[in-house]
């Protein structure tokens, strides 16, 4: 059939028929990640999000001071608050329960009644329907007027209608559900990932306790792992725990707290001897990554406030002096500060929710940090000294940085002979079906430039453990041969007029950077460096999904002339007792160093797109991880010994 009588087909059979309404919930379960972004495991822990964000939003109108969340067997999630309880009367306009139309209907709910909610996270109405359509089943219990209501669901359907179970005291809601396991890719819930974000919350929204528990698994007591999160002191124990890991030069966190113009401002900051910036903010408990005007508001609140402080009293003369300039970014090194604001009708930009973008918020945020830093810095001189010191110090760092930096974008600007000496590349020119593996020692590189695909895979080897940037001033960074290899053979530019920090990946040269290291101690403690590298300085490649971590088996299991890999002890186990069952001689080899495999066996194992396994490297709390990189790489010991205590489930000793 030709082209044209194909168009022709298609056009006689697209008629009325073909338009499809997708009535309820139905929309939802056609295209879920329109609605919770994807259904991998970060979807599914978005549900829990979802419900949990209902409470919150019961806590913020004042009338909610306990969540309970709790896994339970087969990773079903049940949510209990103590709030008002979600309405069950009958619905004027749908003449069905409120809790029905609620449940059922997207874009239903009181959130979108000001005079139900003040402020609200969940503004788009699709949170807690969306959860019940992506569950294969969920029960919706309430407890108000001294009565237990209750509804079942299955796939966003009811059961039933709405009923009374029977009597109650209790004042609050219950969501259970089940997540549909043909919807998402897994179902199986982490405790510590919810942990983190319930332990935010809690700093938060100060005043309330939020508990997590995890019936799938008892210890030796018979006992659920269980956390408790309550704060008193809201932001300033936030900040104190972000921190935990670096040295402060200031007595005590800067805080904030007020509201202007009915605009609830809450900000905690702390300087620290770090020389990275680390700002997290938040509009109604929600993580704006991406900034927006409550940021804008903040910097220039702190940029202005520090400058006259320093102008007034004749701080900056050294740097006058030797005619170098001040910038914004040097106000921010070596500060870590959070900016949480609760505004009654937020606008976000696009449906991720990460920009807030109310032009006016900015005016609020600026106004009450101007006047509030103000007092700080004239009623205590010495803090306000020390922190004018290190903005000093940044900004001659930054200046020595300059020639440093313009150096890597030389190199970078020239294509074929600019590129690292070590750099084998690949033929191919499409930066989208590129991959550049970052391997450690010339032996490892040496193997991985024989089993590659030269095609599309590039290869650089590098030198030892890089630098540790979390204890690096810039110039410093940019002085050092690795780390400049690794600009260079990206092809990534760093620094504008406006912001000396800022990264352009848009002529990146391969889209999957794969960190490939050995699988032992060292191994590990190289990749921990380069992530951190990426982190502090390449953060976009992460949040755009460009960096992996290679995973090279750690064993070989040879019976016979068979060779079989085992990436766990489990696995290992489990090939050697198969062989010894059959009454075979079994060898079993530790792979500590990619250099100890063949090319070929590196190639089947950890290279080939048809059989290595991936790790994608992503960031699911931006504030957890920032305190995890200061605290392992930073020179604080023992929140690092603590932390390592808690996490190492056993003793990993390479000879």
């Amino acid at each position: 059939m030709s082209e044209l009588e194909n168009k022709t087909v298609n056009e006689e059979t697209y008629s009325a028929g073909n338009i499809q309404i997708l009535e309820g919930l139905e929309a939802v379960r056609k295209r879920p990640a329109m609605y919770i972004g994807d259904v991998s495991d970060r979807g599914l822990h978005h549900l829990v999000n979802e419900v949990v964000d209902n409470s919150i939003d019961e806590a913020l109108a004042g009338f909610c001071n306990n969540i309970e969340v709790k896994i339970l067997e087969g990773n079903a999630i049940s949510v209990l608050d103590n709030g008002r309880g979600i309405p069950t009367d009958m619905h004027p306009k749908e003449k069905r329960s409120a809790l029905e139309v609620v449940m059922t209907v997207l874009h239903a709910g009181g959130k979108f009644n000001k005079d139900s909610y003040k402020v609200s996270g969940g503004l788009h109405g699709v949170g807690v329907s969306c959860v019940n359509a992506l569950s294969k089943h969920l029960t919706a219990e309430v407890f108000r007027d001294g009565k237990h209501y209750i509804q079942e669901y299955a796939y966003g359907k009811p059961l039933y209608p709405v009923k009374v179970a029977g009597e109650s005291d209790y004042r609050g809601t219950k969501i259970t559900f089940q997540p549909d396991e043909t919807i998402f890719h897994t179902t199986v819930y982490e405790f510590d990932r919810l942990a983190h974000r319930l332990k935010e919350l809690a700093y938060l929204n100060k005043g309330i306790h939020i508990s997590i528990e995890d019936e799938r698994k008892t210890d030796e007591n018979g006992e659920h792992p269980k956390e408790v999160y309550y704060s008193e002191n809201g932001l300033r124990d936030f900040i104190m725990h972000l921190d935990e890991g670096r040295a402060k030069i200031t007595s005590q966190p800067i805080y904030i707290e007020g509201e202007k113009q009915g605009v609830p401002v809450e900000v905690a900051m702390q300087y620290n001897d770090s020389y990275s910036e680390n700002i997290h903010s938040y509009v109604n408990n929600i993580n704006t990554i991406e900034g927006g005007t409550h940021l804008t508001g903040f910097r220039q609140a702190l940029t202005r406030t520090l400058k006259k402080y320093a102008d007034d009293n004749k701080l900056l003369d050294k740097l006058e002096k030797n005619k170098i300039e001040i910038s914004g970014d040097d106000f921010r090194e070596g500060l870590t500060a959070i900016i949480s604001v609760k505004v009654a009708e937020p606008q976000f930009e696009g449906q991720t929710k990460t920009k807030l973008g109310n032009s006016e918020i900015a005016g609020v945020v600026n106004q009450m940090v101007g006047e509030m830093l103000t007092n700080y810095l004239e009623e205590n001189p010495k803090d306000a000294k020390t922190i004018v010191d290190k903005v000093v110090l940044a900004a001659q760092a930054r200046h020595a940085a300059r020639k440093a930096r313009e150096l890597v974008q030389r190199k970078t600007a020239f294509s074929g002979s600019g590129l690292p000496g070590k750099l084998a590349d690949c033929s191919s020119k499409d930066a989208t079906k590129c991959e550049l593996f970052l391997v450690e020692g010339d032996s490892a590189g040496g193997t991985a430039k024989q089993g590659r695909d030269s095609h599309f895979q590039a290869i650089l080897p590098l030198r030892g453990k890089i630098l540790n940037v979390e204890k690096a001033m810039q110039h410093r960074i940019f002085e050092s041969e690795e780390i400049r290899n690794i600009y260079t053979a990206l092809g990534v530019t760093i620094g504008t007029e406006d912001d000396n920090k800022a990264l352009n990946i848009s002529k990146l040269r391969y889209h999957k950077v794969i960190i490939m290291t050995d699988a032992d101690v060292d191994g590990s403690h190289i990749a921990a460096l380069i992530l951190t590298f990426f982190f502090r300085y390449m953060r976009e490649l992460i949040e755009q999904g460009h960096v992996y971590l290679a995973t090279p088996p750690l064993y070989g299991v040879k019976k016979g002339d068979k060779l079989q890999y085992a990436w766990t002890d489990e696995q290992r186990d489990q090939l050697t007792a198969e062989a010894s069952a059959n009454g075979r001689k079994v060898h079993v080899q530790r792979y500590k160093g990619l250099g100890e495999m063949k090319d070929d066996q590196l190639w089947d194992t950890t290279m080939d797109p048809a059989n290595r396994l991936l790790r994608q490297v992503t960031i699911e709390n931006a504030a957890e991880a920032d305190r995890i990189f200061s605290m392992l790489m930073g020179d604080e010991v023992p929140p690092r010994r603590e932390f390592i205590e808690q996490n190492a489930t056993y003793a990993n000793i390479d000879a």
